[in-house]
């Protein structure tokens, strides 16, 4: 480091003046792609991948939505054999229709036809929220286990998101999103996973993963 305070100075103006530079650049860049999206609509969001967070994302926007003043919907296709926080939480507000659907994951009721039928039941329920316009956003949790193992028909879904309310937005979430809901989707986000705790032999924590 040199001991000539001017020159040190020197060099600070010139960073910051290639700093300032820089982020010029990116504005515009920002702002013609800002300029470029011109219309609203309702989106189908994706969550994907074996990574965890799908679900909390999806929570995540339902908490984003209530904050707006929305009416949203949602439907646990596999979820429901124990409580959750966010089940616990989101049933205080009015706003919110909760549907727990799922008799839990498909290795622990071990009968194909109890899936079934609790997956057609889930699905009822999706059909009432994607067709009702009072409802702005529909989560439809671990959907893509139900697509996966056929318990709710891929075409029958698509017909459903294609014919929803303009303005609905929806989140399907679950690993193994079939390739045509992914083309039909807006946005997708696949999640991975570089550690996890349960690996290490820490179960499923409350407020992280319950």
């Amino acid at each position: 480091m040199s001991d000539d305070p001017s020159r040190n100075e020197s060099s600070d103006d010139s960073r910051d003046q290639r700093h300032k530079a820089r982020m010029e650049r990116k504005k515009a860049v920002v702002d013609q792609a800002i300029a470029r999206a011109d219309r609203d609509q309702g989106v189908l969001l994706v969550l994907t991948g074996n990574g965890k967070g799908k679900s909390s994302s999806a929570f995540g926007m339902l908490a984003r939505a209530l904050g707006h003043g929305m009416q949203v919907g949602v439907v646990q296709f596999i979820k429901g054999s124990f409580s959750t926080g966010e089940e616990a939480f989101f049933r205080r507000f009015p706003e919110v229709r909760y549907h727990v659907m799922g008799e839990g994951f498909t290795w622990e009721t071990q009968d194909r036809e109890r899936d079934v039928q609790a997956a057609a039941a889930a699905w009822d329920k999706a059909r009432e929220l994607l067709a009702d316009p009072e409802v702005s956003l529909v989560v439809l949790d671990e959907l893509n286990i139900a697509l996966k193992y056929q318990y709710v028909d891929l075409d029958e879904l698509l017909a459903a998101l294609r014919n929803r309310p303009a303005m609905q937005h929806v989140v399907v979430t679950g690993r193994g999103a079939p390739q045509a809901l992914i083309d039909a989707a807006d946005t997708v986000t696949e999640m991975q996973v570089v550690k996890h705790a349960f690996k290490d032999g820490i179960r499923a924590q409350k407020g992280v993963e319950l």
